[in-house]
């Protein structure tokens, strides 16, 4: 790789080095050859292509499937001096007219672009009369057909490699198991294609899953431990739930905003742009609030519904903490979500073959909620990659949950399914367990079974629990029609007769008073630590008022990381904020003067406060 991306990379963007396999991808991109790039969300993938977009002769084409996505890095490349512009259906007329011309001049360094208007004829004819230096196509994971993001429209970027097969392209995602990786290369590059897998590890998350238990109160118990005032993301299945969950949210004081496909555009427009732009809000969302989310200080994603995959899930999880800064996946779920899953897949208008992946996908994302090993190896094992457990930094690891020999609980268990008739589901199951009579049981006589009462020394969360994992296990099956109806497996009957024994999860200890320990990323250096608190927050107020002049987002303008830098190191004069990671030649001619104006007017307070005190 030449000297000149190192050079451009500290020039333009503001750091002394590169992360990961960026200077591989680069150097690849620079000989003119093709790649797949596979790195964590908040790990660099876009420097992959824009330093090589400065590097190259001609325009970058980058395909992004969200026109927020586009905005956010078209006003951050234009902070640092870039020339880029979007193409998009949202862009008034004069504005899309200017940009078209831009390109057409060859005026501009990186054009983005939806893969609806890429795969256009018009827009094709005018990349066949354009100088290109490459093509980004970002989010590829979108390609896999059976994904959980899946575009159709992916599917004709391959058309890229017959008409354009002498400029390079680049497929890049956060996200992709084995078989998507294969299904990118196979529809969007050549088999030849060299593939840069990073680790998918995000070591600043901390990974936790909890039983559902009344859901939302749930969640608010796990903002108020440490998440009260700051970003966040709230995933449920439905828009119902949305627009409870948001409702409750906001009684409770926070700022809290819906997000849903059956709202109005406009509506939905302003909830993303205040969650992009403001501090402290909380997005609650179906998975219609995906793809394109760029805001990095996202304190915490939660769950409280299970998600559809592992791979959607790690993406949704990933959107926390893209700033190395500390952040939580957090998850809450029940059986109920596994029989509803279930029975959507077996619903489904799809083939036999489709549907069997979709279970083997739900089987792995049950798997990762009820496993007793490490969640970072759980997860990371399913994206084919190998990690030396424990983590320390997810629930498995900090509150390991003891196996414990259940066998006769479990042959109790199964012998209340049997006799009630493997006609009901879990919570009257445990009611007769437990000895609960209501009118349910009476009118049925399941008060008068043997099993009534024989588990009255068990707790109701226990049973719930021991259900859950016998399902999971495949000793228990629930009906397909979607009821929860519990029926025995074929596998229970040497359990039944006593001649195998079962170890379940365990309960697990209450965590600690007072804040758990949480994940870093990769150790910073100690003169960056810490920072002086007070600097930082006018710092902050600072970048929100340039924000607003300028009309983008905050973290725009600079991340959390930069300020915190500033905050640490209070450079004097403008040589001295080149050495701050995120300040290239672009900002500090910009903002160089404003920001010493800000740290010199803090130590003088400070200065003075001393001296009164």
């Amino acid at each position: 790789m030449s000297d000149l991306a190192l050079e451009v990379l500290e020039r333009v963007f503001g750091y002394s080095s590169f992360v990961g396999r960026q200077r591989e991808v680069i150097a690849a991109v620079e000989r003119g050859e093709d790649a797949l790039v596979l790195m964590p969300t908040g790990g660099g993938k876009s420097v992959c292509y824009q330093v090589p977009a400065l590097l190259r002769a001609g325009t970058a084409v980058v395909v992004s499937p969200l026109i927020s996505l586009m905005d956010d890095q078209v006003a951050a490349l234009a902070e640092l001096g870039v020339a880029a512009a979007a193409l998009h259906s949202n862009l008034p007329a004069d504005v899309a007219a200017r940009n078209e011309r831009a390109f057409r001049d060859g005026a501009l360094d990186l054009v983005y672009v939806s893969p609806e208007r890429l795969v256009g004829e018009g827009f094709l004819a005018q990349l066949e009369r354009a100088r290109l230096a490459l093509f980004a196509i970002d989010e590829a994971h979108c390609v896999a057909q059976w994904g959980h993001d899946f575009r159709p429209e992916y599917l004709e970027l391959g058309l890229l490699r017959e008409r354009f097969a002498a400029v390079p392209r680049l497929a890049l995602t956060a996200t992709a198991d084995p078989p998507t990786r294969r299904e990118i290369v196979e529809r969007l590059l050549l088999p030849g294609a060299s593939v840069f897998a990073s680790s998918f590890d995000r070591p600043n998350l901390f990974y936790r899953v909890v039983e559902r238990e009344g859901g939302t109160a749930q969640l608010l118990a796990f903002l108020e431990r440490s998440h009260r005032g700051v970003s966040g993301i709230v995933y449920r299945r439905t828009r119902a739930a949305v627009e409870r969950t948001a409702e409750q949210l906001a009684a409770k004081g926070y700022a809290a905003l819906p997000y849903h496909a059956g709202m109005d555009a406009e509506t939905r427009a302003l909830h993303l742009e205040r969650f992009r732009r403001e501090d402290g809000v909380v997005v609650v969302a179906t998975v219609a609030f995906g793809m394109g989310i760029d805001k990095p200080d996202v304190r915490f994603v939660a769950h409280l519904d299970l998600p559809p995959t592992l791979e959607a899930y790690y993406q949704e999880s990933g959107r926390a903490g893209r700033d190395g800064e500390p952040a939580d996946a957090w998850l809450a779920w029940g059986l109920e979500d596994l029989v509803l899953a279930r029975r959507w897949i077996e619903q489904a208008d799809s083939d036999e073959a489709r549907k069997r992946i979709e279970r083997r996908k739900l089987d792995s994302i049950v798997g990762y909620c009820e496993t007793t090993l490490c969640r970072r190896e759980t997860l990371l094992r399913y994206l084919g990659e190998s990690f030396a457990s424990p983590c320390g930094r997810c629930d498995n690891c900090v509150e390991p949950s003891p196996a414990v020999d259940e066998t006769e609980n479990v042959r109790k268990a199964l012998s209340a399914v049997y006799r009630t008739g493997q006609r009901f589901g879990s919570l009257h199951v445990v009611k007769v367990l437990r000895g609960e009579s209501d009118e349910r049981i009476l009118q049925r006589g399941h008060d008068r079974l043997s099993v009534f009462g024989v588990g009255a020394d068990v707790s109701e969360r226990r049973w719930r629990s021991i259900f859950r994992q016998l399902v999971v296990r495949g000793l228990l099956s629930s009906d397909e029609e979607g009821y929860g109806t519990l029926q025995l497996a074929r596998e229970a009957t040497p359990v039944l007769r006593g001649d195998e024994r079962v170890e379940l999860r365990g309960e697990r200890a209450a965590p600690a008073g007072g804040r758990r320990r949480r994940g870093r990323a990769a150790p910073v250096d100690p003169a960056l630590m810490p920072p002086d608190e007070r600097l930082f927050e006018r710092l902050r107020a600072w970048r929100r008022r340039v924000a607003e002049e300028h009309g983008v987002p905050p973290y725009v303008v600079f991340h959390d990381a930069t300020l915190r830098a500033l905050a640490a190191l209070k450079p004097r004069d403008e040589a001295a904020l080149l050495a701050v990671p995120g300040i290239g030649e672009a900002k500090r001619s910009r903002y160089g003067a404003d920001l010493l104006a800000v740290i010199a007017a803090e130590q003088v307070e400070a200065a003075e406060s001393a001296g009164t005190s």
